[in-house]
């Protein structure tokens, strides 16, 4: 293999792997790294993103506890709290009167 070649090659890798990163999200509320997203929710507006290849939808918040729906299962998270579904680890970080924060993470 030529130097060119090599060059060449190593830059189509390059630039393919800078594309996955790029479509793991979808929208400004999140920031994703190779294997995980953190998506930052506005409450009381339908909030959804499409994070890693699935849809991740705020539900609701009821007394500490989010309801998160993704990839079409609903689970319920407390915040600081971790649980899983659908392949994924989903981790409440934090809640206030205006966000939601959860972090979706590969398992």
């Amino acid at each position: 293999m030529t130097t060119l070649t090599r060059r060449l090659a190593t830059v189509a890798a390059a630039l393919v792997i800078g594309m996955g990163a790029l479509t793991a999200c979808s929208s400004d509320n999140v920031e994703c790294s190779t294997n995980a997203c953190t998506v930052t929710f506005d409450r009381g507006v339908e909030a959804e993103s499409s994070v890693l290849g699935v849809d991740v939808k705020l539900v609701g918040v009821e007394n500490g506890v989010v309801k998160i729906d993704i990839g079409g299962t609903t689970v319920s998270v407390p915040v600081d709290g971790t649980t899983q579904a659908e392949g994924f680890d989903i981790t409440v970080q934090k809640v206030t009167d205006s966000q939601v924060v959860v972090r979706v993470q590969t398992s």
